[in-house]
């Protein structure tokens, strides 16, 4: 029995002893950093940036507030670089009398003008298109119509330049003209002294032009242009009209050789157009071309000057002033040709001029 309890004794020391051991800590491993040095260590945690405003609530979806779409949804287009315009004007004046004791004669005038415009720009290329087409009547009574106005002109620039901040380009021009009826030297109606492509006039060129963005102002200079005239009618042509070489005649009158219908030139061309509103509603248009041939008559300047005042009253109506100025030495007046068709007197050239005041309807489309 003392041997029993001797032996739980020593165990009991020997489990003492063990535990004992193991609780002692281990050496620390000393710190190297300087006694003068404040060293602090601390996690480093991620800042989190929270928007003002945020609801931390579940979402609720609702339709509550749902409103049905009234408005029709509009695709989206592609921008263009084209502009154009189409504009439709009617001018007409009227005039009756009824037992009217200062006289006159019962009239009516009417003038019709088509406008198209088709311009192209982006960046470094502008293509201007231009289609205007006019005529025009006056009817008095007991007399038969006559032509007021017969316009048919086209013109065409295409323009390229070198950088986006220049406002000069390098251009080539086409611009043709010509009208739709006879034209005769009133009261005598049976001798047309112009028709269809008799004249018409061709101009086709290059140069620099001046045209500042944002405005409606150019300014074309090009010294090499060729112009064509065109005289398609044979009697016109024999007659050297427009400036094309006339038909050589014999003494008695025959003809030996045809009028030629065409006659070219080269030389200089000037064109200046510009177009601003004035006051408003009040619209200016102006065009100005010069042309000198180097061969034939160098200096001697053809002129063709329009300046135009528009005064619109609405949407619907506006009022015209406009005036024509044309010199050509090519155009001559007061000729004089024998019954053998010789030239007596080759007749001079004279300043033409019109004028024209009205108001009518004018229809953009």
């Amino acid at each position: 029995m003392t041997a029993r309890l001797t032996l739980l004794g020593l165990l009991l020391l020997y489990s003492s002893y063990a535990y004992l051991q193991d609780t002692i800590p281990e050496p620390t491993v000393i710190d190297t950093t300087k006694i003068d040095t404040i060293v602090i260590r601390a996690a480093q945690y991620k800042v989190k940036a929270v928007p003002r405003g945020v609801r931390f609530i579940n979402p609720d979806i609702s339709f509550n507030e749902t409103k049905v779409l009234t408005d029709v949804r509009k695709p989206f287009k592609i921008p263009s670089f084209w502009t154009k315009e189409n504009k439709l004007g009617f001018n007409i004046n009227q005039v009756a009398f009824v037992n009217w004791n200062a006289g006159g004669e019962n009239s009516i005038s009417g003038i019709a003008n088509l406008k198209f415009v088709r311009n192209y720009k982006f960046r470094y290329l502008k293509w201007n298109n231009e289609l205007i087409l006019g005529y025009g009547l006056n009817i008095q009574e007991d007399r038969e119509p006559r032509k007021t106005q017969d316009i048919i002109r086209l013109t065409s620039t295409f323009s390229y330049r070198r950088d986006t901040l220049s406002q000069w380009y390098y251009s080539v021009n086409t611009r043709f003209n010509t009208q739709f009826a006879d034209g005769f030297n009133y009261p005598d109606r049976d001798n047309p002294i112009s028709r269809f492509m008799a004249p018409g006039y061709l101009f086709f060129g290059g140069g620099p032009s001046f045209s500042p963005d944002g405005e409606d102002l150019n300014l074309y200079l090009s010294p090499t242009t060729l112009k064509a005239t065109f005289v398609q009618d044979q009697t016109l042509a024999n007659q050297g009209a427009f400036g094309v070489k006339r038909a050589i005649y014999d003494l008695d009158g025959n003809i030996i050789t045809e009028g030629e219908k065409k006659f070219i030139e080269f030389g200089i061309l000037v064109t200046n157009t510009w177009e601003k509103e004035i006051a408003k509603n009040i619209t200016m248009n102006h065009r100005l071309n010069l042309f000198t041939d180097y061969i034939r008559r160098f200096g001697n300047i053809d002129i063709d000057w329009e300046l135009n005042f528009t005064f619109k009253v609405n949407d619907l109506f506006e009022a015209n002033l406009g005036t024509h100025v044309i010199y050509d030495d090519d155009i001559r007046f007061d000729q004089v040709i024998s019954d053998t068709g010789n030239i007596i007197d080759p007749g001079v050239p004279k300043i033409q001029f019109r004028q024209v005041l009205a108001i009518g309807l004018a229809y953009n489309f």
